[in-house]
Parts: C-alpha cells; sequence; structure tokens
C-alpha cells in the first residue's frame, strides 16, 4: 500500500514537472500577445473615477477569469475533434480587435466629437454607472478574444505533450494572463497613490533620503497623466497589430502579398485595411438601419 501511495506521489510529481517546464516554453511562446494583452487591457481599465479604478479591474478580472474557464475546455475539445475550426475563430476575433482599433485610429484623426463631450459632461450618476457597466462588458469581451489567441498560441506549443501536460501547462499561462496582466494594470493605474505617498513620507524625513522620495513621488504623481496616454495609444496598436497579425499568419494570400514589408508593419497595415473594411460595413448598416 506504501509504495503504491509514493508511486502515484512520484507519477504526480513528475508531471507536475513536465507541466511547469512545457509551461515555461509557452509562456515564452506567448510573451508577444501577453505584452499585447497588458497594454490593451491598461487601456481598457483606465478612464474611470480613482475610487472605481480598482474595483472596475477587478470585475474585469473576474470576467477574464470566467473567460478562460469557458476558452479552455473548448480549445482542448476543438483541438481533439474539430481542429478545422481554431483558425476560423481566430479570424473572427482579429476581425474584431482590428475593427476596435481601427475605430480609436478614426476617432483620433476625425476629432473630438463635440456634441459627444458635452453630454459626456452632464450625465447624472445612473449614466455614469451605465456607462462604467458598458465599458467593463467592452474589456471583457476584448479580454475573450485575446484569451483564445494566448490558450491557442500555448496549446499549439504543448500539442505534442500528454493530455494531463497539454491542460496543466495551457492553464498555468492562461492564469498568468489573467493574474500578471491585471496585477500589472493594477499597480500602473495607482502610480499617484504611490506617489503621494512617498511625498507624505518624505516630510516626517530629513537629508538626501528626504529629497529622493519627494523627488520619487512626484514624479509618479506627474507621470501618471503621460503613461495613461500612452497606454491607450498602446492598447490601440497592440489590437491592430494582433488582429493584423492573425490574417498575416493564418491567410497565405496575405501574407504572400505583405511578405515584403518587416511582421510588425504587415500585420500593423493588415490590421488597418481589415478593421476599415468591418468598420465601414457597421456605419453603412448603421446608416440603412436608421432609414
Amino acid at each position: 500500500m506504501a509504495t503504491g501511495i509514493f508511486a502515484i506521489l512520484d507519477d504526480v510529481a513528475m508531471l507536475l514537472d513536465d507541466a511547469a517546464a512545457m509551461g515555461k516554453v509557452a509562456a515564452k511562446k506567448t510573451a508577444g500577445i501577453l505584452g499585447d494583452d497588458l497594454a490593451v487591457n491598461a487601456d481598457n481599465a483606465t478612464g474611470f473615477h480613482a475610487s472605481r479604478e480598482l474595483p472596475v479591474i477587478w470585475a474585469i478580472s473576474k470576467g477574464s477569469l470566467l473567460n478562460k474557464a469557458i476558452i479552455l475546455p473548448l480549445a482542448f475539445l476543438l483541438s481533439a475533434f474539430q481542429p478545422g475550426l481554431i483558425v476560423p475563430i481566430l479570424l473572427l476575433g482579429g476581425a474584431y480587435l482590428s475593427f476596435e482599433g481601427t475605430e480609436k485610429v478614426y476617432e483620433w484623426l476625425a476629432g473630438p466629437d463635440k456634441t459627444k463631450i458635452a453630454a459626456e459632461e452632464s450625465v447624472n450618476p445612473t449614466e455614469i454607472v451605465r456607462r462604467e457597466a458598458a465599458k467593463i462588458k467592452g474589456a471583457i469581451r476584448t479580454d475573450f478574444i485575446l484569451s483564445i489567441e494566448i490558450v491557442v498560441i500555448a496549446l499549439g506549443t504543448v500539442i505534442d505533450q500528454t493530455l494531463p501536460v497539454q491542460i496543466l501547462a495551457v492553464s498555468l499561462v492562461a492564469l498568468l494572463a489573467t493574474v500578471g496582466v491585471y496585477g500589472l494594470v493594477a499597480l500602473l493605474v495607482r502610480m499617484d497613490d504611490s506617489g503621494f505617498y512617498l511625498i507624505e513620507r518624505a516630510a516626517s524625513r530629513e537629508g538626501v533620503s528626504a529629497h529622493i522620495m519627494l523627488f520619487g513621488g512626484k514624479l509618479l504623481v506627474a507621470s501618471l497623466p503621460g503613461v495613461i496616454r500612452l497606454l491607450g495609444i498602446a492598447g490601440t496598436f497592440a489590437m491592430l497589430l494582433v488582429g493584423g497579425g492573425m490574417f498575416v499568419h493564418h491567410i497565405e494570400a496575405v501574407h504572400h502579398v505583405l511578405a515584403i514589408l518587416p511582421v510588425p508593419a504587415a500585420e500593423l497595415l493588415a490590421g488597418l485595411m481589415v478593421g476599415a473594411m468591418v468598420l465601414s460595413l457597421t456605419r453603412l448598416a448603421g446608416l440603412i438601419w436608421n432609414r
């Protein structure tokens, strides 16, 4: 009996060791998309009142975990029984991300909508709550698309391993994508709190340490608006790169036409082209519907 228990424990230890090793490999393969995931979700999690930032990030994080709980079993089932459906699903997700990114670029080029700004400034508390809920849903929806890409890439990395190793390794990467990304997002959006804390601590100190803490605190507070703007730009380009990349890497004709360009430029151009088509179709459909 004791020998059997030790044998089982040894098998479990070997399984966990294999899963950890393959998880590291899968994490390296998905490092780029995880970086894009961070930029996109940091952009989605900003723009709220300071008192609502952490609750909003927590709400999006819970939605992200639910996304992973839905995507992981579906990915394993599709990989085993209908692998041909994976690429079409990725392309649909890529079209959505390209549309989101292109719409933001269009808004930048068209300039601010004064009517929309005036409406936002005059909304009541109920409308503010409704808009916050809508933005949370949109962030969770975008996370869902990015999570599909992360899970599929991670699964492709460990596809030659046993099913238990695949499940543990891909689940580890999926968990990292939520805990790591949204943990960093929470730290980024609370930079000003850290800065104010350092400024308060500097007031009770003397000498060089007080000056260093005061300078660091002021730097963090002053840098936050610029960091948020930068995250907005990075998030938009990340959506275009990820969305366009799905078409460049999964449609041979697109890859062939854009082969003369560096990979990032090809992905960006593909994202803008696909996004522009989807944006035009949605605007046209909206006009027809209103008439």
